[in-house]
């Protein structure tokens, strides 16, 4: 990243009252655009300190005059699981869960000639009276927890059980699980909407979408390829935690939630070609951009990588390998408006949210975009 972009730091910077902003309550979209590439697009340019408005619709043709030839988009292709099931206790009792161990990174336990699949696992449970350990819950007939401890914040450690394959499990028991600051049930076009146009089916396994790339369509993509911008593929699965609060005032003393990520040889050897030759890396979401710079955090470079990152991104934050940033707006005081914070600085990042909730820009996950360049 050039030096003229690294953001310089206060100590306000690392205090958790500084990323308050006032969000009426009717900015926040209840639904998707009509069309997904129909949003407003706030361009945040960096360089000329300027902010400026577009239309998602015409990033092809925006990215083609400010970036060089080549430039390397990264996307998070995980998918959005059916994780929220409806299930009953063995008193009667509802209880609702919410799978958070992503189903493709399940252990299954050594099991004898039985057909029922079991593997630990964490989920979040909700029911009227406390949920004790050794306790059974049957979510219909091919899937079951049985209790082993009690977490915080309504997190448990459990015993999952299921018959036959889990997906298909999952697809007829299971809801998407939408945000909770979506006020509604989700719906027959969630399904469809609350996923990526390339979410890989064999990652499915996040609990919210990565929402920066929910406004691609196959005719952006098409044009962003007849204009010679490269796509390359990451995986984060997106965990409850992305909607934890930060409860720490000092943002020193914030203990940032884990999430599984992978890069694959292929697109570790793409960035590493962009960047010998110069070629922006473009992180679709902050969740690719959590991954690139949490695998690099870990290694120390640009390589194939599997395995958890825990990193909080914060002002002050050198960017290793992240150049340019796609991404929705954020939640007031959430940890991902602190890392644009870090990315773009957190005076110039507050100024376009400002501008945005004056102009009725939407927010949160069916909202609109920012590029920040």
């Amino acid at each position: 990243m050039k030096p003229d972009l690294i953001a310089t730091t206060d100590e306000a910077d690392l205090l958790l009252e500084s990323y308050d902003f006032e969000l009426p309550q009717e900015q926040i979209a209840q639904h998707p655009a009509e069309r997904r590439d129909a949003s407003r697009l706030m361009i945040l340019d960096r360089s000329r300190d300027k902010v400026v408005s577009a239309r998602f619709a015409d990033l092809p043709d925006i990215l083609a005059e400010r970036l060089p030839d080549g430039a390397l988009l990264v996307a998070n292709d995980s998918r959005v699981a059916p994780a929220r099931v409806m299930g009953a206790r063995e008193t009667g009792g509802r209880v609702e869960m919410l799978l958070l161990t992503p189903p493709p990174l399940l252990r299954p336990s050594p099991g004898g000639a039985s057909d029922w699949t079991t593997a630990r696992a964490e989920a979040l449970l909700r029911a009227s009276k406390t949920l004790r350990p050794g306790e059974t819950v049957h979510f219909g007939e091919d899937l079951a927890a049985r209790i082993v401890a009690k977490g915080e914040f309504g997190r448990h450690e459990i015993e999952l059980s299921w018959r036959g394959e889990l997906s298909v499990v999952l697809e007829r028991c299971g809801a998407i699980p939408l945000p909770p600051y979506i006020r509604r049930d989700p719906g027959v076009e969630d399904a469809t909407r609350y996923q990526t146009i390339y979410a890989d089916p064999q990652k499915t396994g996040s609990v919210a979408a990565p929402t920066a790339g929910l406004h691609f369509t196959p005719v952006i993509r098409e044009r962003l390829a007849q204009r010679g911008f490269e796509f390359a593929f990451v995986t984060l699965y997106v965990g409850y935690g992305t909607f934890s609060p930060v409860r720490a005032k000092d943002l020193r003393e914030h203990r940032m939630h884990a999430e599984y990520i992978e890069i694959p040889e292929q697109t570790a050897g793409m960035i590493r070609t962009a960047k010998m030759e110069g070629r922006p890396v473009l992180a679709v979401g902050t969740t690719s951009a959590r991954t690139l710079e949490g695998a690099f955090q870990a290694s120390g470079e640009i390589q194939a990588f599997a395995g958890s990152t825990d990193i909080f991104i914060t002002p002050g934050y050198r960017f290793r390998v992240v150049d340019h940033m796609l991404t929705n707006f954020h939640l007031p005081l959430s940890s991902l408006i602190i890392m644009i914070s870090g990315f773009a600085g957190r005076a110039r990042v507050l100024s376009a949210y400002d501008q945005a909730v004056r102009e009725g820009y939407r927010f949160f996950s069916y909202g609109d975009a920012m590029l920040i360049l």
